[in-house]
């Protein structure tokens, strides 16, 4: 009778391709049993998951209105994590990016869109990438641990956020905690007439293939794919890891405020506490789930937002509550981590 043992070596090639698609069916196992602890069906709560919101016109946009932050929150996350660089900063930087575009809203008056729209994307991703400047320099400066440092900026900008809204950006008119109405010549233009859908969606398509050039085809993204298998190795190459961990950090925080600036002038036209449901966090699910390829965090992000767009359809149709859907990303995020550690083992027949 045949024997097997498990191993320590690398997986086939097809099985890394394979590892995202596995992730998310034994995700779907585990999640089906809340879904019948909740006496729900979970073949109908699944279709009401991924099928439902992609068959009407207003759901299916709905997908893309919140896959647009996604894409830049998992873009931001695996732009840094390729370099070896564990940036959990993208939340707060997404918020840096909103305060910006919220005080550039409010500032630019009498602006043209043309100047206007341009102004708060390059100062939305300058803001990101000076939230993440600190953390970034304690790292390469003193090797302090980034995943401590942007961790706890996230809780900081939270403070910042809420003072301006209980103090100098308090709406005078409402009186509500939240800034004034952004200029009209800042606020980003819809793509589909009489839907939420925005420019910020064609800039996060721009930015994950800019992205994906970087990485795969530059002297630069060679760099950072060096420094993130093996800082040693790389540094005996030639390469300035320091310099080459702190360019990725800077431009992942920039990326991630490019997503705080798309929620200010594509969603809410101003600034609130709750401008994010921990899309930051979520953007390291979107990461991990695309391998940290930029074309799979593509995929990633729609499914995600597919996800979310699901969860109320769920809620609506089947009572169950819809934080189900943090559940599912939840889980899928365990799942994925579990299978790409499994990769680097094989079953061998003796």
């Amino acid at each position: 009778m045949p024997k097997y043992r498990i191993e320590r070596a690398p997986a086939p090639i097809w099985m890394r391709t394979f590892i995202p698609i596995a992730a998310i069916v034994v995700t779907f196992i585990i999640t089906s049993i809340l879904v019948i602890w909740a006496k729900a069906n979970p073949l109908e709560a699944y279709y009401q998951f991924l099928i439902s919101p992609l068959s009407n016109k207003v759901s299916a946009i709905e997908v893309l209105v919140k896959s647009t932050p996604l894409l830049l929150t998992g873009a931001a996350v695996a732009f840094a994590f390729s370099s070896g660089y564990w940036n959990i900063g993208a939340e707060g930087q997404l918020y840096a990016g909103a305060i910006m575009g919220a005080w550039l809203g409010m500032v630019l008056k009498e602006v043209s869109p043309f100047l206007g729209i341009p102004l708060m994307l390059a100062g939305g991703f300058l803001a990101g990438m000076l939230w993440a400047l600190p953390p970034a320099v304690l790292k390469v400066k003193l090797n302090v641990d980034e995943v401590v440092t942007t961790l706890l900026l996230n809780s900081v900008i939270l403070f910042l956020v809420s003072y301006f809204l209980n103090g100098p950006w308090r709406d005078p008119v409402s009186m509500w905690p939240q800034s004034p109405e952004i200029a009209h010549g800042t606020v980003f233009f819809k793509l589909i007439p009489r839907s939420r859908l925005h420019f910020g969606f064609i800039v996060a398509v721009v930015v994950i293939f800019i992205e994906w050039f970087v990485l795969a085809r530059t002297a630069f993204g060679l760099r950072m794919r060096a420094v993130g298998l093996g800082k040693e190795a790389a540094r005996f190459a030639g390469v300035n890891v320091n310099r080459t961990m702190l360019s990725a950090a800077l431009i992942s925080g920039g990326i991630a405020g490019l997503a705080g600036v798309g929620e200010i002038a594509g969603i809410h036209f101003h600034l609130i506490e709750a401008i994010s449901d921990g899309l930051g966090y979520t953007g390291i699910i979107i990461a991990t789930l695309g391998a940290l390829n930029p074309l799979g965090i593509g995929l990633a992000a729609l499914f995600i937002g597919l996800i979310d767009t699901g969860a109320q359809s769920v809620s609506r149709a089947l009572g169950v509550p819809i934080y189900l859907g943090n559940v599912v990303q939840a889980t899928l995020l365990l799942v994925t981590l579990a299978m790409f550690i499994l990769q680097n083992y094989r079953i061998k027949r003796v």
